[in-house]
């Protein structure tokens, strides 16, 4: 179909198709807004229901596209600097998942980091891959994880050789939800030696390599399957997200059945149409669109940085990374005597000041291009006040002392997740856990890295750990109990 006006190919379409005066007898139920419930239409208003349509041959097909869904793919491709782009309406969670199935067959390793999200723990159930985990770098004053270094790799690598196994992929996070990048090149080059495919969850990145100050894309740097959350820092609705294959190592087909098992077949066009229209609004000015952005956040730094009492988590925190992204700003309060939650508290209830992510020991804002100059000057008289009316220096010093704890590495592994998935389970009193093999991921956050995974031994150190944050009243993610006065186990 002929793109109307200068149109996105997929939005075009989208306006085409709902303009027609048709005779409609297809799904959805809400039949283009004349059944639309009435209580959402006084919100969001009818148009969102018009647009709101099935797979009609007009709008092409998500698996086997042809039409404007295959013209906007390769647009994005284009744009991001990828041989094939797959739209997501699973989130970048379907995209990690896929990236991992199509990569790993059952029983083949993957080495990835212990704070990987949980989609790839859910790809190892659904693949069969065994986790071969690195730690990544942890900072104990900020209570936050980094990434993942080339020599990291490179050991992992040559301990699964020493096992006679070869890994199947490796899998990075960069940037972490922090904005902390890992060196992608080297990483990259290394895996490649050696005939390993890289897999990146960019879900926080889908914006780099967008200006001259930021770090390069995963893409650039070498990576063979990239998964962007395109809702995050660009402008398409949330849930939907990219992946990216660049070269030829990873079998593309495996791909497209992965994805197709995986996403529904009954997607949103609403959130397909946002992917093509996010790429286009990119592409109409892609060195300077960040501009207002950049300076704004660049901006907030220095007059942050000047504020007595509030840290800026930079680089020399983090000292085996090569950058952090600048539109990710995060600060520490502990010289004022604050947790992140009693920062946040404070920030919110007097200023109206919504962060992206709240930590025991930080607060992390997020620039996009929505970010306005009154917004930023709010956060900073904010941080100011917080300052001005912060504790006396005998409570900081006391509260200074308890920072947060490292993670550590004294787990093994009695099942691998897809077997411990499967596995019988009951549950149990936490205490009598200890020795048992794990049968649920409970992660608390920060900082994000998973304390105990299914099919790993319980050890009396996780289960100080886990009760220990929680009396600091750190969420914890995955447990069935949140009090965690039980944990579930396999029976085996």
């Amino acid at each position: 179909m002929s793109q109307q006006h200068g149109l996105p190919p997929l939005v075009s379409a989208l306006k085409a198709s709902a303009a027609q005066n048709a005779a409609s007898f297809h799904f959805p139920g809400h039949n283009r807004g004349h059944a639309a419930p009435s209580s959402l239409t006084k919100l969001i208003g009818l148009k969102p229901f018009i647009y709101d349509l099935p797979e009609l041959p007009e709008l092409d097909n998500l698996f086997s596209p042809e039409g404007p869904i295959l013209e906007a793919q390769k647009l994005a491709a284009k744009l991001f600097g990828s041989h094939e782009t797959w739209f997501l309406v699973g989130g970048t969670t379907c995209g990690i998942q896929a990236a991992i199935m199509a990569t790993c067959s059952p029983g083949e390793h993957i080495i990835l980091p212990r704070n990987s999200h949980i989609s790839a723990i859910s790809a190892m159930v659904l693949s069969g891959a065994i986790p071969k985990y690195i730690m990544p770098e942890y900072n104990c004053n900020w209570d936050i994880a980094g990434g993942i270094t080339p020599s990291q790799v490179n050991k992992a690598i040559k301990e699964l050789e020493m096992e006679g196994q070869k890994p199947a992929a490796v899998f990075v996070i960069s940037p972490t939800y922090h904005g902390i990048c890992s060196n992608l090149t080297e990483i990259s080059q290394l895996c490649h030696s050696y005939g390993i495919p890289v897999i990146v969850d960019e879900a926080h990145g889908a914006h780099l390599g967008f200006h001259p100050q930021m770090p390069h894309s995963a893409l650039k740097q070498g990576a063979d399957l990239v998964v962007q959350s395109t809702h995050k820092v660009l402008c398409s609705f949330t849930q939907s997200s990219m992946l990216h294959m660049s070269g030829n190592v990873v079998d593309r087909e495996k791909i497209c059945r992965s994805l197709q098992t995986l996403q529904s077949t009954s997607p949103s066009y609403l959130l397909l149409a946002s992917l093509d229209a996010a790429r286009a609004q990119l592409s109409e000015n892609p060195e300077t669109i960040f501009n207002k952005a950049m300076k704004l956040a660049t901006e907030a730094k220095i007059l942050i940085k000047k504020i007595p009492g509030i840290t800026l988590l930079e680089l020399p925190s983090f000292t085996e990374f090569p950058t952090i992204d600048p539109l990710r700003l995060t600060i520490g309060s502990w010289q004022l005597g604050l947790s992140g939650y009693e920062a946040d508290d404070i920030l919110y209830g007097n200023h109206g000041i919504v962060p992206e992510l709240v930590g025991s020991q930080s607060i992390t804002f997020a620039f996009n291009l929505g970010t306005c100059k009154e917004h930023v000057q709010r956060l900073v008289s904010g941080l100011q006040e917080l300052s001005a009316c912060s504790l006396q220096i005998e409570t900081t010093e006391t509260k200074v002392k308890d920072r947060g704890h490292a993670p550590f590495t004294d787990t093994s592994m009695s099942l691998n997740p897809r077997d411990a998935f499967f596995a019988n389970k009951r549950k149990v009193g936490i205490r009598e856990s200890l020795g048992k093999v794990c049968g649920e991921l409970i992660c608390p956050y920060p900082p994000g890295i998973p304390v105990m995974i299914p099919g790993e031994i319980i050890t009396e150190r996780a289960l100080d750990y886990l009760l220990g944050v929680r009396r600091k009243g750190v969420v914890v993610t995955g447990a069935s109990d949140p009090l965690l006065s039980s944990i579930v186990i396999c029976d085996v």
